[in-house]
């Protein structure tokens, strides 16, 4: 470093400068880039929201129109609602007087009929806005009175006709409006008379002008195919919308139907208990009783009968509600003396419950109110698992008051656990539902404020208790 020091003060008297130079030289490629990226940061805020704004029409412009409604009348944002009538009003205001001035100066018309043809070839695109049909026969019309007039002006040779510049502007920014309003139908119904119209006019048309009916009916058919496609794609949209909610609502329908098809063939282990217990009871009051009266013991063989031709009964409903091929269950049925059984498996998944149970809260309790408590709490679980898994969660069921209360809280998710899909019916809270429907009770559900879940669901023991 010392050698170095004496040699820089000698340098600037030696012919050798360039080392200081290349210092200074080294900067200026690094400084002048930099102006560039802080202007090209500059413009990026500047065209972001015009970009932003571009992007916001492509759902209006898919969104069909309903009949004598606005176009973009269902559009999310004002600006964009009103949109259509700025265009058609700057439209108006831009070509009704370059109509005047050109018709007036160039094609030599009378300032009378000049002015007459600009207002009736702009001002209906005011009204094309919600009734483009009406407008663009107006404006045929308007335009198709402008060729005739300008048919013995001084001025139409060697300019266009039939159709002026003017006229083929506004005549377009119709199209647009119609296109994205009317079907494929009217489309090419106007398209069609569009060319008729020009066809029949250039038989006539002056010596030494510029045909245009040609152009207008090549620039009219690219104009409809494309805003005819937007409103084509914009309906088949609309339409799968349509189909996915009439979808979801016959899915909803067809799993509240399985649901109360899994409820009767849960139930019907519980009535066919009960028929089995009279039948028995029936057949044998005759042997556990002597000295029975002839017509009494008649009439419990009526009883036994009559209950084992309902047993009978219910098994072909059951035969139908099981449907092809769907074999019945061979377990007992569970009940509220399962839940630590059915807590302790969801413990094993991963899933943190804890449980807590009255005393004496399972005993004496209807077989039918027993079996649903057990099936809300399945579900509840089964749930919190599926939608909150690592929740911590709270299982209580207690008797009060000729009720069964059955109460499932889950806090916030916090992990991922093994799912215990298995363990519900798969129909979440309609089954819920139908089960406390069932019983007659009440159902309480809904979100807490620390993001966790609340399942409260209130069982009478008898059916004069609800």
């Amino acid at each position: 470093m010392t050698s170095e020091g004496p040699s820089s003060p000698a340098d600037p008297t030696t012919p050798s400068p360039s080392p200081s130079p290349s210092p200074s030289s080294a900067p200026a490629p690094s400084s002048a880039p930099a102006p560039a990226s802080a202007s090209g940061r500059r413009r990026r805020p500047v065209l972001r929201p015009v970009l932003d704004a571009l992007g916001g029409l492509a759902v209006p412009l898919r969104t069909p129109a309903r009949a004598a409604e606005p176009l973009f009348a269902q559009a999310p944002k004002r600006w964009q609602r009103w949109l259509p009538y700025l265009i058609a009003g700057a439209a108006v205001l831009s070509l009704m007087p370059t109509t005047i001035v050109v018709l007036t100066n160039d094609y030599k018309a009378g300032g009378g009929w000049a002015g007459a043809l600009g207002v009736a070839q702009t001002v209906p695109l005011l009204l094309a806005v919600t009734r483009p049909l009406p407008a663009w026969a107006v404006v045929l019309a308007a335009d198709v009175l402008g060729a005739v007039l300008l048919v013995g002006a001084d001025g139409t040779a060697g300019r266009p006709w039939p159709w002026t510049p003017m006229a083929i502007v506004g005549y377009l920014l119709l199209m647009v409006f119609l296109g994205l309003r009317e079907s494929v139908r009217i489309l090419v119904g106007v398209w069609l008379v569009t060319g008729a119209v020009g066809v029949v006019l250039g038989a006539v048309a002056p010596a030494g002008t510029t045909n245009t009916h040609a152009l207008l009916f090549v620039l009219c058919g690219v104009v409809l195919v494309m805003t005819g496609a937007l409103r084509g794609l914009g309906d088949a949209r609309q339409r799968i919308a349509e189909q996915e909610s009439i979808s979801e609502a016959e899915r909803a329908r067809r799993t509240l139907l399985e649901e109360r098809a899994r409820i009767a063939r849960e139930l019907h282990d519980v009535v066919a208990h009960h028929m089995s217990v009279i039948t028995v009871q029936a057949d044998s009051a005759p042997y556990r009783l002597p000295g029975m009266a002839e017509p009494v013991q008649q009439e419990f063989a009526a009883i036994a009968e009559s209950a084992r031709e309902s047993l009978g009964e219910m098994r072909r409903l059951l035969t139908v509600l099981r449907g092809d091929g769907a074999d019945g269950e061979r377990a007992p049925q569970p009940g509220l003396s399962r839940l630590p059984q059915l807590v302790e498996a969801t413990v094993r998944a991963g899933q943190p419950v804890e449980l807590s149970m009255a005393t004496g809260v399972a005993e004496g309790v209807p077989q039918a109110v027993d079996l649903s408590a057990y099936r809300i709490v399945q579900e509840a679980l089964a749930n919190v698992v599926r939608h909150a898994p690592g929740a911590p969660t709270r299982v209580s069921v207690t008797a009060d008051g000729g009720e069964v209360l059955v109460l499932v809280v889950n806090g916030p998710a916090r992990d991922s656990v093994v799912p215990l899909e298995s363990s519900g019916t798969g129909h979440g809270l309609v089954g819920m539902r139908e089960r406390v429907r069932l019983t007659g009770g009440t159902l309480d559900t809904g979100p807490l404020p620390d993001g966790g879940f609340r399942v409260a669901a209130r069982l009478p023991l008898t059916e004069d208790a609800s």
